[in-house]
């Protein structure tokens, strides 16, 4: 390097672009071993971070473990051996101590630990003791080898067993890479006084104190801000595309206070709630302005999502315009389409040019499974205007489906409305309009988990549920035994004058099983538990005639018990059903159950809903008995409180894989622990993007999106 090259720090791309043989000791076989598990350059091995630290300073020693304490101990090997017992099943077990105490281990299925376990060897065991034979034992603890690390706090990174790989092998090689980037320190795309005004370390010490605490406190510090740059990089991608949306389309300028939505209220049997009135305000402000409205609508089950959504369309046919509703599915399609039907049930459209000044809606429903001359009818009708109002799935947008003047959207998204869709969406606008966008979801998700998701969109909340609807009381019910008392109230209900859903267990990729499974439901309730009552049978495969025809003769009350798949999860609408009975519950997702738990308690009875599983098998050592979805469910029908829950059982991989790509940067951070960091990430996205909408005066930042986000996100950052 000659002595005029000033010594600038070290970009992100730099460190992608320098590959881990340069590093000491990596030779051709730990770089074979460093691949196989993803780790080609210095910036690959630097975000490798420890998933635990060990503080030596505060270890817990054999003497203190306390049986059905997790505990962590540093120990070192005296024996291993290995035995097979019954069934086949391998047993290693070892000895193991530090100077207070010894302690037994035992590993079921691990042949492998007999040779890991060398005798003298130090090692960390992470577990639940339990009394054995009058002595302590641990059963499958964690164990990291730690090797002879010396230091107050032992990082312990991701061992690969396979690729033949151990902590302090990595340690190693991140001491090397960090004290080779002291020179020139790493870049930091956030300015000081944003760091300062947040209580954040720059990001090289960030860097350091992750891989090399000298406290916890420190390494917590560390975290915080490493977190806290993934989250900006994803909100800055989120905030981007949601400017330049709004930089770059003409939007509709929408007359918000007709005639036709002054109908639709009128019409209604009932007052809108609070939530309703003040979302619809939202929304119609959106309607009114110059940019498109691409907003998010949450609302729990049965909080009045739908009228909401018929408002925002009717507001753009009292201009002039269709609205239309994309549903994921042909069943759910076909559901909005007669709740549609029915809440617009004699709402005529004024029209000056018609003899007695008004003339009926046109709604239509527009699916692959209309065909021939409905068809033809129906594409000429949105393509000369005739249509007002169109329902269906995906169909809606392929070629060949013209808009005579498309003006609002609404997206009813159990999907993600991708980037391609919403192309196709504006390429139905009106010449140089773009259509407004509402995206409704049917399941709440917590708020910070829907600014990450739905980052680019406006939210409106739904928070207060209709008067009249009654609380929904919630049993679970675990073998035959407890089952009985479900169908007693299934009886009870029905000589009460009442109805029933039974609904059939979820299986996974088969809908013929589904159906055969509905079926053998069916038949053995009709000839055993709930002889004598009137039964019906409904699944995704029968003929939408069909379905329709089981759907009113249950709405009628000709039907006291409706055995279905989860075809009724949504849009199922029958107030004088009171009792839901789910099958095999532990198979169905909390937002799934928590969905279908909404189609009772609909009316002014009090209505139950039963979740039935098998009885457990003996309880697995250290997991708690029961199921925590279903004693969520159980405990509360606040849908917004159970997304909570869900995002807590089950991680936010769920939530993020249902996102664009690019999103998986999230290594550190969490949307559950992390909530106050993705607000604040948020807020200095908005900062940074408001001030300088194309990142020319943050070249760093403008240089990691490009470097971790995939291409699709950034053809539509870039050249949008």
């Amino acid at each position: 390097m000659s002595a005029l090259t000033p010594l600038t720090p070290l970009t992100l791309r730099e460190l992608s672009a320098i590959g881990v043989d340069r590093l000491k000791g990596v030779g051709e076989k730990k770089l074979a071993s460093l691949r196989e598990v993803g780790i080609a350059s210095v910036l690959d091995l630097l975000t490798t971070y420890p998933r635990r630290w060990v503080d030596r300073t505060n270890e817990c020693r054999v003497s203190d473990l306390q049986a059905g304490v997790e505990s962590l101990v540093l120990v070192t090997v005296r024996s291993a051996t290995k035995r097979v017992g019954r069934n086949r099943r391998t047993i290693v077990e070892a000895l193991v101590g530090d100077g207070s105490g010894r302690v037994h281990v035992v590993f079921f299925n691990q042949p492998w630990r007999e040779r890991q376990l060398q005798e003298g060897l130090q090692v960390a065991l992470f577990g639940k003791p339990d009394v054995y034979r009058g002595g302590l034992q641990m059963t499958n603890p964690i164990v990291d080898l730690i090797g002879d690390r010396t230091g107050r706090i032992v990082p312990i990174y991701p061992q690969s067993e396979k690729a033949a790989l151990n902590t302090w092998e990595i340690a190693g090689w991140v001491e090397d890479a960090l004290k080779r980037c002291d020179v020139r320190g790493v870049a930091d795309p956030v300015e000081q006084s944003v760091l300062r005004r947040l209580g954040l370390t720059d990001r090289h010490q960030a860097l350091k104190s992750i891989h090399l605490p000298e406290t916890m406190a420190e390494k917590n510090e560390a975290r915080r801000r490493l977190a806290f740059d993934e989250l900006l990089r994803v909100q800055t991608v989120l905030v981007m595309r949601k400017r330049a949306l709004e930089r770059e389309s003409r939007g509709i300028r929408h007359t918000v206070n007709g005639e036709l939505t002054a109908r639709l209220r009128d019409a209604l049997p009932y007052e809108l709630t609070g939530a309703q009135t003040r979302v619809i305000g939202e929304i119609e402000a959106d309607l009114a302005g110059p940019h498109p409205m691409h907003r998010l609508l949450q609302g729990d089950v049965g909080s009045g999502k739908t009228l909401v959504a018929v408002s925002a369309m009717l507001t753009a046919v009292q201009g002039g315009h269709q609205g239309a509703l994309m549903a994921p599915t042909e069943v759910l399609a076909e559901q909005h389409a007669t709740s549609v039907r029915r809440l617009l049930d004699g709402v005529t459209v004024p029209d000056p040019r018609s003899l007695f000044g008004d003339r009926p809606l046109r709604v239509n429903l527009l699916t692959n499974r209309v065909t021939g001359s409905e068809r033809r009818e129906v594409l000429a009708g949105l393509a000369d205007g005739t249509v007002d109002i169109a329902i269906g799935t995906h169909a809606l947008i392929q070629e060949g489906v013209e808009f005579h003047s498309l003006g609002v959207v609404v997206v009813d998204e159990q999907h993600r409305f991708g980037v391609e869709q919403r192309a196709a969406l504006r390429a139905k606008g009106d010449g140089d309009f773009v259509p407004d966008v509402l995206v409704m979801t049917a399941t709440p998700i917590p708020r910070t988990a829907a600014m990450t998701v739905y980052g680019d969109l406006d939210v409106s909340v739904l928070d207060e549920m209709p008067p009249g609807r009654t609380p929904i009381k919630t049993h679970s019910a675990e073998g035959p035994l407890m089952e009985q008392a479900a169908w007693a109230t299934v009886r009870e209900e029905v000589a009460a004058g009442r109805q029933a859903y039974v609904v059939c267990p979820l299986i996974e990729e088969s809908e013929k099983l589904e159906v055969a499974s509905a079926q053998e439901t069916y038949d053995r309730l009709s000839h055993d538990e709930l002889k004598g009552l009137r039964l019906a049978l409904l699944h995704g495969r029968m003929p939408s005639a069909e379905k329709e025809a089981t759907m009113d003769r249950f709405r009628r009350g000709e039907i006291d018990v409706l055995v279905a798949t989860t075809v009724i999860e949504v849009g199922v609408d029958v107030p004088n059903a009171t009792v839901m009975v789910v099958l095999d519950a532990d198979r169905f997702g909390i937002a799934q159950l928590h969905q279908l738990r909404g189609r009772v308690g609909r009316g002014e009875h009090a209505s139950q809903c039963w979740l039935l599983t098998q009885q457990a098998a003996q309880p697995v050592a250290g997991q708690a008995a029961g199921n925590p979805r279903i004693d969520a469910l159980v405990a509360t029908t606040d849908g917004f409180e159970l997304a909570e829950v869900d995002l807590e059982l089950r991680g936010e991989g769920t939530l993020m894989n249902t996102a664009q790509k690019g999103r998986s940067d999230l290594r550190l951070a969490s949307l559950r622990r992390d909530r106050e960091l993705v607000v604040q990430a948020r807020e200095t996205a908005f900062g940074i993007v408001d001030a300088d909408p194309l990142l020319d005066a943050n070249p760093i930042l403008l240089d990691e999106l490009r470097l971790l986000f995939t291409a699709d996100d950034e053809a539509f950052l870039f050249k949008n």
